[in-house]
């Protein structure tokens, strides 16, 4: 090859990049240039032209989109458990101060209480039996506990503390029972809405014979309708059973018009 002869094209003019050095990798934690800050790439409905903005403002159908919208539920859904806990841990305590207030039980109905605890144990010995998840029904145990101090205070000042160790055995009994079949659980629990319907039929029908409000805390009556709506938005979004979304709808509804009744007769009594 002569002097001034030019040389043969070697790799380096062959492939441009061949003489580069290599481009860094990503930083650990860190996306790549072309993927999305918020989890949002092009994929599956999400446009390529629209990639920057997806930064930002996600659309439906990409990924950053559907990731987002799984923190919300579960934020909400973390939110709605942690405040039905809370209400329920002092849920009885207006009532229970009521009582011990004025030294009597005046218009609260014992039937009442009872058809209460008898739902609030079929439906916790259900969740317990199908191994359901413990942040669903928490508080079952801590509004029984508080239950049964009120059914006491109100069986001591009505003179018939006697009967407290029958309604005892009676509960510990049916709680025994319940699991010895499997459709006996379920019947039961088909039942269990009737039951705590009962109960609140029962309060209602004292209120409108007395048309006197007399110690009844309406307070806790809605205290107890808005545990009630926030078990709707949970059962939908964790087991979704039918039979305890019926229960919880029925049992909203007539929270909602105890609490009503004891407010309409509590003002007549103002007015009087």
């Amino acid at each position: 090859m002569g002097r001034g002869a030019h040389p043969l094209p070697g790799p380096a003019l062959r492939n441009p990049q061949a003489g580069r050095p290599p481009r860094p990798t990503p930083r650990a934690g860190r996306a790549p240039r072309g993927a999305l800050r918020d989890g949002c790439g092009p994929g599956p409905g999400c446009p390529p032209h629209l990639t920057t903005t997806h930064r930002r403002f996600p659309i439906p159908g990409c990924r950053g989109w559907a990731a987002q919208r799984g923190g919300m539920a579960s934020t909400l859904l973390a939110l709605a458990h942690w405040s039905t806990w809370a209400v329920c841990a002092v849920i009885k305590l207006p009532q229970l101060a009521a009582v011990l207030a004025a030294g009597s039980a005046r218009g609260v109905s014992v039937g009442s209480l009872l058809l209460e605890l008898a739902g609030f144990l079929v439906f916790l010995r259900y969740q317990i039996y199908y191994d359901y998840p413990l942040q669903t029904y928490l508080e079952y145990p801590i509004i029984i506990a508080q239950d049964v101090i009120l059914l006491l205070f109100i069986l001591r000042y009505s003179g018939n503390m006697k009967q407290a160790l029958f309604y005892a055995v009676t509960f510990w009994g049916v709680w025994y029972m319940l699991t010895l079949r499997k459709w006996i659980i379920d019947l039961a629990m088909n039942l269990c809405t009737f039951i705590s319907a009962a109960s609140k039929l029962a309060q209602l029908r004292c209120l409108w014979q007395t048309k006197d409000s007399g110690q009844v805390s309406a307070l806790t009556w809605s205290m107890s309708a808005y545990t009630c709506a926030t078990r709707i938005f949970t059962t939908v979004m964790t087991t979704n059973d039918f039979a305890v979304l019926i229960r919880f709808i029925t049992m909203l509804i007539l929270n909602l018009w105890v609490t009503a009744t004891i407010l309409y007769y509590r003002k007549t009594k103002k007015m009087d």
